[in-house]
């Protein structure tokens, strides 16, 4: 088993969260913004499909391309290591509640994007607990 440091117990996620609260804060008005959404679903360029099909990439949609794989990367984390799982958990259900939190207070974190980011948090948090709580139960 390798050594690990806290700072494998932070969860990947924290990336995107990040990232995205910071163009939030870059925008005018920042967390109390009601256009910080609009601005972070419109368009950045469009994709063309090969039947004929426009495809409008957002910042948003970026960030949600981040998260997903972070979301895969903190899985395979779970499933690997106990080295600082319980730190891991811990780190990660406080993300999930600061991102809920932000989610419900602050209008400019009030979108489908950082809903869904959110999520993410919240799968990584129940998915955590249950290799662990499974890899218990089998002795391992």
């Amino acid at each position: 088993m390798g050594r690990f440091t806290f700072v494998s117990a932070i969860p990947i996620l924290i990336l995107p969260v990040a990232a995205y609260n910071l163009l939030v804060l870059t925008l005018g008005g920042g967390f109390w913004s009601v256009l910080a959404a609009s601005r972070l679903t419109a368009p950045l360029f469009t994709l063309h499909t090969s039947a004929g099909g426009a495809w409008p990439v957002s910042t948003g949609d970026l960030l949600l391309c981040v998260a997903v794989f972070a979301l895969f990367l903190d899985l395979v984390r779970a499933s690997a290591s106990r080295g600082w799982a319980i730190v891991n958990h811990a780190l990660s259900m406080a993300l999930f509640v600061v991102c809920l939190v932000e989610m419900l207070l602050l209008p400019a974190l009030a979108s489908s994007a950082f809903f869904l980011i959110t999520l993410m948090v919240l799968l990584d948090v129940l998915a955590g607990f249950i290799v662990t709580f499974a890899g218990a139960r089998d002795g391992g």
